[in-house]
């Protein structure tokens, strides 16, 4: 199984397009800061959420905004502008939540619904929680 989750702030407003054949396609980076010892370094993760939710969710994916994603790694080489070779990991979103407001709070808050995470489908057998929109319904 190839899934992966990352945790951190988009680095630039997401980028919407449509491919040639007509696709919708959300393109956004997050940097993803780890620390071991006393350093820190920053893992810079390309993301793409392809359909209609990812055009739902343009609007909340800007520069600083926390969230985590889940999807499928894959690994692309390509040359950059001074002819180095280089490599990219990018993730193709399957569920993604936004993890609370911008460092500088802009004033854009997303809605309770776009703070939950985005399933692309119920999972297999259910889990008997369709239909539970408040946490307070929760039993424990």
């Amino acid at each position: 199984m190839n899934n992966a989750t990352f945790t951190g702030r988009i680095g630039r407003d997401a980028e919407s397009r449509a491919t040639p054949s007509g696709k919708q396609v959300v393109n956004f980076s997050l940097a993803v800061d780890e620390r071991r010892g006393g350093e820190k370094s920053t893992l810079w993760v390309s993301c793409a959420i392809w359909g209609e939710r990812g055009e739902k969710l343009a609007q909340y994916l800007t520069k600083g905004q926390q969230v985590t994603v889940i999807g499928t790694v894959s690994e692309r080489e390509f040359t950059d502008k001074e002819g180095n070779k280089r490599k990219s990991m990018d993730v193709r979103v399957n569920d993604i939540a936004l993890q609370g407001g911008k460092r500088d709070e802009g004033d854009r808050q997303p809605s309770r619904a776009a703070r939950q995470p985005q399933r692309s489908a119920a999972p297999a057998g259910g889990g008997g929680f369709e239909g539970m929109d408040d946490m307070d319904d929760v039993p424990f």
